[in-house]
């Protein structure tokens, strides 16, 4: 449904094979114990995942976002918690990506496995309101520090690289922002808190402190004050969609899961299955549709990335909330289809079903998201 060339389709080959041999394999323990999926992002490394959308001069693939939606679905049909690790991956790379001049030797790193990147953008001030840090950069005697309190940073501790966004020193509201590379081995970052969640569980999405951390101007991704743009023209397209590729893969495996529940559970005092139930088909119907109406939906946001027009920004904005809507419906009604037995951990409903959860709370939100379309199609401002 992607539409991808044989060299695209070679490369999700390699990525399904990952999974197979080494995602899935991992993803109960990851779950259960929640740990960060070691085993899968170096799996994923090791095969130059890490440089999947890095201009080959750094020694990526130089892939697009369709290709990476289409690994990103893959993986999320193994491990959601891989697939979000690996997409927030993705994002600090594509900021990286907007500064090359500066990070060139970081994009060579992740393009070789050895560098892990994300976003520290989410802060306790201003909720799920991303784009609107309260934290505050100083700048004395020409030199940076940034201070901040951030909520939600996926891969915390684990990653090499976290783009942290943080209000200009001159700005005039939180709108004026600077985007910052800090490293893990900068002085004065810690994780706060711990990460224990109803779903993706092994993603360490864990609060973490930056006090006083030095970040010169070689480390400034953006023009002062000007981190918004890039906030949303570069970096949120890769994050929305690729988060409605997660919720499409997570969907894919409630209605696989769920298929192979109804054609071979039987009642043994009638010698049928639960499949010559007409709700039960009925219901695996209405899944396979949903989840196929929602990769469909992707790839016509993809087409619209790569095309540019005037509802560009509006598809993107629809991505993450439709999918992830459809995430919640598919997973809601493969339960209800499997019953008893998938209110329990051995059938594989009740991980994307706790999974699915996710994508509607996080920001983005669900409701923000519709807020955004809302006031795009009313000639609104869409952050008002």
């Amino acid at each position: 449904m992607y539409r991808l060339s044989p060299q695209q389709e070679a490369i999700l080959g390699k990525a399904r094979e990952i999974k197979v041999k080494v995602i899935a394999p991992n993803a109960e323990r990851v779950d259960s114990e929640g740990i960060f999926p070691k085993e899968s992002i170096d799996a994923l490394a090791m095969e130059g995942f890490m440089g999947l959308t890095i201009a080959p001069e750094y020694g990526g693939m130089g892939q697009g976002l369709r290709v990476a939606c289409a690994v990103l679905d893959e993986i999320a049909q193994g491990c959601a918690s891989t697939a979000m690790v690996y997409l927030m991956h993705l994002c600090g790379v594509a900021a990286y990506s907007s500064a090359p001049s500066k990070t060139g030797n970081y994009l060579r790193a992740s393009a070789k496995g050895t560098h892990l990147s994300t976003l520290a953008w989410s802060e306790f001030g201003s909720r799920s309101h991303f784009w609107a840090p309260v934290s505050q950069e100083k700048r004395e005697n020409g030199k940076v520090t940034v201070n901040a309190a951030k909520s939600f940073v996926t891969s915390a501790g684990h990653a090499d690289g976290y783009v942290v966004t943080t209000q200009w020193s001159e700005a005039q509201n939180p709108l004026e922002s600077t985007l910052y590379l800090v490293l893990r081995g900068d002085q004065g970052i810690r994780i706060t808190g711990p990460w224990n969640a109803l779903g993706l569980r092994g993603n360490m999405s864990a609060p973490m402190r930056m006090d006083n951390v030095a970040v010169g101007e070689e480390r400034a991704l953006t023009e002062p004050g000007k981190g918004l743009g890039p906030m949303l023209n570069v970096v949120l397209p890769v994050f929305n969609l690729g988060n409605a590729a997660i919720s499409v893969g997570i969907s894919e495996t409630a209605v696989q899961a769920t298929q192979r529940h109804i054609t071979t559970s039987k009642f043994d005092y009638l010698g049928t299955t639960l499949a010559d139930l007409p709700n039960e088909r009925a219901r695996l119907a209405q899944i396979r549709i949903e989840t196929d109406k929602a990769r469909a939906h992707l790839t016509c946001v993809i087409d619209a990335v790569e095309q540019p027009s005037p509802s560009t920004l509006l598809l993107v904005l629809e991505s993450k909330a439709a999918a992830a809507e459809t995430a919640l419906l598919v997973t809601d009604i493969a339960m209800r289809a499997c019953g008893g037995t998938g209110f329990t951990k051995g059938l594989g409903i009740e991980r994307p079903f706790r999974d699915a959860r996710a994508a509607a709370v996080m920001a983005p939100t669900t409701d923000v998201l519709h807020e955004f379309i809302g006031r795009a199609l009313c000639g609104m401002e869409v952050l008002g």
